[in-house]
C-alpha cells in the first residue's frame, strides 16, 4: 500500500510532471515568436523544483518510497537541484538561438526539456533496476526528439538517427546486464542485489558477465572510450542549443546511476568493475585529448574534450575501494561528484558563448569564428577564456581544483597502479591544454573577421556573467561545494 511518505519524497518529480503537462497545454494558445509565457512558466517551474530538491538535500534525511523502488537522499537531491539549474541556464541561453532558427513554432523545446529533466530525476532517484531504466528511456527518447527538432536541417536529422541507433544499442547493453543480475540474484531492488552478492551465494562468473554489460551501458552514457563514437557526430550535427541540452544536465544523471548501480548495488564486485573503469578512463584521456588537437570545429573539439574530461570522473569512481578497503570511498566519490558538477558549470559557459555569437544563418561553430572576439566584446571573450582555462586545469579556476581532488584521491592510498594512472592523467592534461589555449589565442591575438559588436538580451548577459564568475569564485573558494559533495556522498553511503 502506498503511504504519504512515498508521495512526499516524489514531490519534485510529481511537480515537474504536472507542470510539463500544464505548460504543453498553455503553449497551445501562445502565438508570440519568443513564446514568453511558455518560457516564464518553464523558468518558474525549474526554479521551484530546484529549490524543493535543495530543501530535501539540506535536511540530510534518507527515505525510501514506493516499496523501496525510489530513494530520496542528499546525493540524489543535490544532483536534481544542479540538473534543474543546468536546464534552466540552457534554456536562457538557447531561446534567442532557437527563435532565429524556427525551432519554437510550438513549445516542444520547453516541454521536451522538462520531460528529459524528469527522466534525470527518475534515474538518480531509482533504487530499482526497472525504475532506473524507465528514467533512462524517458531522458533518451526526449533527447532524440530534441536533436531532430530542426526538422528541415539534414545535419540535425542525421545526428538524431546516429544518436537513436547507438543509444538503443547502449540501452540494450544496460538492460541485458540488469537481466543477468536479476537472474543471478532474484531481485531488481539494488539493496537486495547488494545483500545477495555480499552473501557469496552467487557464482562470481555469472555476476561478472552481467557486470560487463552494465559497465558498457554506463560508459556509453558517460561518453567513455570505446563507446564514445556518438559524441563528436551528435555534438556537431545537433543544433547548438540542443548540444548543450544533451551535454550538460544528462552527465549528472550518468554519474548518479553509476553511483546507484556500481557503488550501492555492486560494491562487493568493486575489484572487477574498477579494473574496467581504469581501462575506460585511460582510453578516454588518451583518445579525447589527442583527437581534440586535430579539430577545427569548436563543437567537435568540445566533444572530444568531454570524452577526456569524463576520463577524470571515471578515475574518481575507480579509486573508491583499494586493496579491499573502502577507506578511500568518500574522498574518491566526492571528488568525482565535485568534478562532474564543475564540469557542467564550465560547459554551460563555453556553449553559452557559442550560442551568443551565432546569428541567423551563421552558426559560429569554427574556432576561427572566435577570431578577435576580445576586440569586439572583452566581457564575452573573458568568460570564454575563463571557461577554457578551467577546462585545461589552470589555477586558480575551478577546473584546476577539480582535477587536483581527483588526483589526490588516486594518490592517497599509495597504490602503485593508481599513482601511475595519476601521472598519466597529468601528462594527458598537459597535452590537452594545447587545444584550450589555442581558442584563447584566437580570441585575443587574431584579427577579427567582422567588426560587428556582440549583443545579447539582458537575461542572457546576466546569467552568462554569473556563470563565468562562478567558474572563478569556486576555484578560489572551493571549500563550500567540496564539503557539500563530501557530505552528500557520506550520507548516501552510510544510509
Amino acid at each position: 500500500m502506498l503511504d504519504k511518505l512515498s508521495f512526499y519524497i516524489a514531490a519534485p518529480e510529481i511537480m515537474l510532471l504536472v507542470m510539463a503537462c500544464v505548460i504543453a497545454l498553455v503553449d497551445l494558445g501562445v502565438r508570440t515568436r519568443l513564446r514568453q509565457l511558455t518560457y516564464v512558466l518553464t523558468v518558474v517551474t525549474l526554479l521551484a523544483v530546484a529549490w524543493l530538491s535543495a530543501e530535501f538535500a539540506l535536511s540530510g534525511a534518507t527515505h525510501a518510497g514506493f516499496g523501496g523502488m525510489i530513494v530520496s537522499d542528499p546525493m540524489g537531491n543535490w544532483l536534481k537541484a544542479f540538473a534543474s539549474i543546468a536546464v534552466l541556464v540552457t534554456l536562457v541561453y538557447s531561446r534567442p538561438y532557437a527563435a532565429d532558427r524556427d525551432m519554437m513554432r510550438g513549445g516542444e523545446l520547453f516541454t521536451l526539456a522538462l520531460f528529459s529533466l524528469l527522466g534525470i530525476f527518475v534515474m538518480v532517484s531509482g533504487s530499482n533496476f526497472l525504475v532506473i531504466y524507465l528514467g533512462l528511456e524517458l531522458l533518451t527518447l526526449s533527447s532524440y526528439a530534441l536533436v531532430a527538432l530542426r526538422r528541415d536541417n539534414e545535419k540535425a536529422t542525421e545526428a538524431a538517427m546516429k544518436y537513436f541507433v547507438l543509444g538503443a544499442m547502449a540501452s540494450g547493453f544496460l538492460l541485458y546486464g540488469m537481466s543477468m543480475l536479476y537472474g543471478a540474484t532474484g531481485s531488481l531492488d539494488i539493496d537486495r542485489v547488494f545483500q545477495v552478492i555480499a552473501s557469496g551465494r552467487v557464482k562470481h562468473e555469472v555476476l561478472v558477465f552481467g557486470l560487463v554489460f552494465i559497465v558498457a551501458g554506463l560508459a556509453f552514457k558517460l561518453g567513455a572510450v570505446p563507446f564514445h563514437m556518438w559524441i563528436p557526430d551528435v555534438y556537431q550535427g545537433a543544433p547548438t542549443a540542443i548540444t548543450l541540452m544533451i551535454g550538460a544536465a544528462p552527465e549528472l544523471a550518468a554519474f548518479g546511476i553509476a553511483i546507484r548501480l556500481l557503488v550501492e548495488g555492486l560494491i562487493p564486485l568493486a575489484f572487477d568493475w574498477q579494473q574496467m573503469l581504469i581501462l575506460l578512463a585511460v582510453g578516454s584521456l588518451l583518445v579525447g585529448n589527442l583527437a581534440a588537437i586535430a579539430q577545427t570545429n569548436l563543437k567537435r573539439m568540445l566533444a572530444y574534450s568531454t570524452i577526456a574530461q569524463m576520463g577524470f570522473v571515471i578515475l574518481g569512481l575507480s579509486a573508491g575501494v583499494v586493496g579491499g578497503s573502502t577507506a578511500n570511498a568518500q574522498s574518491a566519490y566526492s571528488a568525482a561528484m565535485f568534478y562532474i558538477v564543475t564540469y557542467v558549470l564550465t560547459t554551460l559557459g563555453s556553449f553559452g558563448i557559442i550560442l551568443l555569437l551565432a546569428r541567423d544563418g551563421f552558426e559560429s561553430e569554427e574556432i576561427s569564428d572566435l577570431a578577435g572576439l576580445n576586440q569586439r566584446s572583452p566581457l564575452y571573450a573573458g568568460v570564454m577564456a575563463v571557461c577554457m582555462f578551467s577546462l585545461a586545469g589552470v589555477p586558480p579556476l575551478v577546473g584546476f581544483y577539480a582535477k587536483l581532488t581527483v588526483l589526490q584521491a588516486l594518490i592517497a592510498p599509495g597504490n602503485p597502479l593508481y599513482i601511475g594512472v595519476a601521472i598519466f592523467a597529468v601528462l594527458m592534461s598537459l597535452i590537452g591544454a594545447f587545444y584550450y589555449l589555442r581558442v584563447v589565442k584566437v580570441m585575443y591575438f587574431d584579427d577579427p573577421i567582422t567588426a560587428t559588436t556582440v549583443s545579447a538580451p539582458a537575461d542572457v548577459r546576466a546569467v552568462l556573467s554569473i556563470n563565468g564568475a562562478l567558474v572563478l569564485i569556486l576555484g578560489i573558494l572551493p571549500g563550500g561545494l567540496m564539503t557539500l559533495c563530501a557530505d552528500a556522498i557520506l550520507r548516501t553511503l552510510s544510509s
